[in-house]
C-alpha cells in the first residue's frame, strides 16, 4: 500500500504541505497565499515567522515575505466549502468536482462493521438477499458461508469445507438469487454449487467450465458468470428448488481473464471486470467492460484510460452497479469505492469512500441502498449508509 499512500502525499490539496493538518475555513487551519504563489495554513504561517512577527522564508522556495503580506487562498475556501463538513481528502473533492449530475450521493458513513479476523478468514465474496436484508459471504473458514442479519448476528453458517459433493473446496464468489439460493463458484472443484438458505446443498454444476470466478443474479433467479480461465461468460438459468439445470450458456467469449461481474437489476446490463497480463514486472492492469442485456459492447475503461482522469493507477477487483444504474468497482491501489457512472458517461471518476479500507475485493448493494463493501485487509464486512 505505500505506493497509493505516496500518490496521496503527492495529491492532498486539502492539507497543508507543512504540518500536513487538513486545511479548515477559519482559524489557525485557514489556507494562506504566501506573495510567492505557496499556500500554508494560518498557523504555520504564524510559527514560521516567530515571535516578533517580521518576516518568514517560505519553506518551498525560501522567498521572504512579511506575515502581512500574506492572503486568503480562495480556490481552496471554496473548494472547502463546496464540501462541506464531510469533505474527507482530496478524493472526495476530485469526485465533487466531477460535475453535478454525475456525482454520487453525498457523505456516505460507515454504519456496521462485521466479522473481524476468526469469525471470518480471508473473505472472497459477499451479496445481498433480495427481501431480507440478509448478507451472504464466501470466506475460507470451515463453514464457507456465513449468512448475517441487517443487525450484524450470524444466523447461519454453512457449506462444509471438504470433499464431498457438495462441499464448497475453494469459494470465489457468492450471489443469492430472488427465489432464495445462494450460488457459490468453487475453484477448487470448477463447480457452481447452489444452496438453499438453511445450507443444504441443492445443485453442483460442474460440466464445461474451466475456471468459473465471479457470479452475479438476475430479477429472474438466472446466474450470470464468468469463466476466468476460458474467457467467457454464461448465463445459468436453474430450478434450483428441484436441483435441476434448464440451461447453461455462454454469452460471451474471448474476454481476457474475466473474474468479478454485476448485473444491472432494471436494464439487465452486465459489467465485467478483466484481469490484463502484466507487461514487465508491473502487477498487470485491469479493465472494466460493461455490455447491455443483449450482450452488445457499450462501454469500457482500462487503468491507462483512467490516468487520463485521475492520476493514480486503478485494480479494480469487485463491482457493482448501484440502484441508479451507475458502474462502482473497489480499487485496492487506492484502497477506495469509486463511482464510474452510467454507461452512457462511462467513466467520469467519482471516489465514494476513500478512508477505512485495506484491501476491498467484495462489493454489493442491500435493499435499503446501503452500500457493502468486504474488507479482506481486516477479514470484515462494512456497510456503509447515507449520512
Amino acid at each position: 500500500a505505500g505506493m497509493a499512500a505516496e500518490d496521496e502525499a503527492e495529491l492532498s490539496l486539502l492539507e497543508c504541505r507543512v504540518c500536513f493538518e487538513p486545511y479548515g475555513s477559519d482559524g489557525q487551519r485557514r489556507p494562506l497565499n504566501l506573495p510567492c504563489g505557496h499556500v500554508l495554513c494560518r498557523g504555520c504561517v504564524g510559527a514560521l515567522a516567530g515571535g516578533e512577527r517580521q518576516r518568514l522564508e517560505c519553506p518551498f522556495c525560501r522567498r521572504l515575505c512579511g506575515p502581512a503580506e500574506t492572503s486568503d487562498c480562495r480556490p481552496l475556501l471554496q473548494l472547502l466549502e463546496l464540501l462541506g463538513p464531510a469533505g474527507g481528502g482530496l478524493a472526495s473533492a476530485l469526485g465533487r468536482s466531477g460535475g453535478g449530475a454525475a456525482a454520487a450521493p453525498a457523505g456516505l458513513g460507515l454504519r456496521l462493521c462485521l466479522g473481524g479476523w476468526g469469525s471470518l478468514v480471508n473473505p472472497t465474496g459477499v451479496a445481498a438477499c433480495p427481501g431480507s436484508g440478509h448478507l451472504a459471504v464466501a470466506h475460507d473458514g470451515k463453514k464457507r458461508i456465513h449468512v448475517f442479519g441487517p443487525s450484524g448476528v450470524c444466523l447461519r453458517r454453512f457449506g462444509e469445507r471438504g470433499e464431498a459433493g457438495n462441499d464448497i473446496k475453494y469459494p470465489l464468489d457468492v450471489t443469492v438469487t430472488a427465489d432464495g439460493h445462494v450460488v457459490v463458484t468453487d475453484g477448487g472443484d470448477c463447480s457452481v454449487k447452489a444452496f438453499d438458505l438453511e445450507g443444504r446443498g441443492v445443485l453442483a454444476v460442474r460440466e464445461g467450465f474451466c475456471l468459473p470466478w465471479g457470479l452475479d443474479a438476475t430479477p429472474k433467479s438466472e446466474v450470470i458468470l464468468t469463466d476466468s480461465e476460458a474467457g467467457a461468460l454464461y448465463r445459468l438459468a436453474a430450478d434450483f428448488g428441484r436441483g435441476e439445470v434448464k440451461k447453461c450458456q455462454m454469452i460471451r467469449s474471448r474476454l481476457v481473464s474475466p473474474r468479478a461481474v454485476a448485473v444491472c437489476q432494471t436494464s439487465g446490463a452486465v459489467v465485467v471486470i478483466e484481469h490484463l497480463k502484466a507487461r514487465g514486472p508491473s502487477k498487470g492492469s485491469t479493465r472494466v467492460k460493461i455490455f447491455s442485456g443483449e450482450m452488445d459492447l457499450i462501454g469500457q475503461m482500462d487503468s491507462f484510460g483512467l490516468n487520463l482522469v485521475f492520476p493514480s493507477r486503478i485494480h479494480a477487483t469487485a463491482v457493482a452497479f448501484d440502484k441508479e444504474g451507475r458502474v462502482i468497482v473497489t480499487d485496492v491501489c487506492s484502497q477506495a469505492v469509486i463511482c464510474l457512472g452510467k454507461p452512457e458517461e462511462f467513466p467520469i471518476f467519482n471516489p465514494l469512500i476513500s478512508h477505512g479500507l485495506s484491501y476491498p475485493v467484495g462489493l454489493t448493494y442491500t435493499e435499503n441502498n446501503s452500500l457493502v463493501v468486504l474488507d479482506s485487509g481486516d477479514h470484515s464486512i462494512k456497510v456503509y449508509s447515507s449520512t
